[in-house]
């Protein structure tokens, strides 16, 4: 099986609405809603699992019902952090998927995400264990000195830019944080996944990515977004 895991454990106060970021409604429709479609309509994903803000968990069911989210089969609360929600994800569904089943974790507030993406980090993973949607960095770029200067060039073409969704086999998700609580990593890097691979010296592979395909963080991100809605809905795509 595939699975999505949709993480909605955040609060995204930088947007500066009065509810988290992945519920704020574009076109009277929660950012969320939006996400979780596209992995409920892909024909290669069997299950949703959303990882949510406890205070709106009873909101995401009555979403659920209204938008026919019928892939959506697991509900369980949100971390502190980024690895605290996807810890519990993927905890809640030890013991209900198989070892060799794919896991795709995605940001809730993410909804630009096609279908492409999805297929591609299912099919890496499938090859390599694990697959990271990536791009390549295209702006120019340099080491900052301090908040006021940059005097050091970063070649551009060596810099991988990651996003989700990320693509991992369950036990290798599973291997990967027991062994990161275990020698004290997870404590010690970034709180994302992928911080830690690297302290564990685990490659990451890259699958498909998309310039578009951007978290929604601030206010400006929203009105992006309402435009790419109304986009879709002129060529008739939602």
């Amino acid at each position: 099986m595939n699975i999505a895991v949709i993480l909605a454990g955040g609060v995204g106060s930088r947007v500066g609405a009065d509810r988290p970021k992945q519920f704020i409604e574009i076109m009277d429709k929660p950012v969320l809603a939006y996400t979780v479609e596209k992995f409920n309509t892909h024909p290669e994903i069997d299950a949703i699992e959303i990882v949510c803000v406890e205070s709106h968990i009873d909101y995401l069911k009555e979403m659920i019902a209204e938008y026919k989210l019928n892939k959506v089969k697991w509900i369980t609360k949100g971390g502190d952090t980024f690895q605290g929600s996807v810890k519990n994800g993927v905890n809640n569904l030890k013991g209900k998927i198989s070892d060799d089943d794919i896991v795709l974790v995605h940001f809730g507030a993410s909804p630009f995400v096609e279908h492409d993406l999805i297929t591609d980090a299912i099919k890496v993973c499938k090859e390599k264990g694990n697959a990271i949607s990536t791009t390549n960095f295209i702006l120019l770029s340099g080491l900052k000195d301090d908040e006021t200067k940059s005097t050091t060039y970063i070649d551009r073409d060596t810099v991988a830019c990651m996003n989700s969704p990320h693509a991992f086999n369950f036990k290798f998700i599973c291997d990967l944080y027991e062994e990161g609580e275990r020698t004290g990593v997870i404590n010690k890097v970034e709180p994302h996944t992928t911080t830690m691979m690297y302290a564990l010296k685990k490659p990451i592979y890259f699958s498909k990515g998309s310039q578009t395909n951007i978290k929604i963080t601030t206010k400006e991100d929203l009105d992006l977004f309402e435009g790419y809605v109304l986009l879709k809905q002129k060529r008739g795509e939602l």
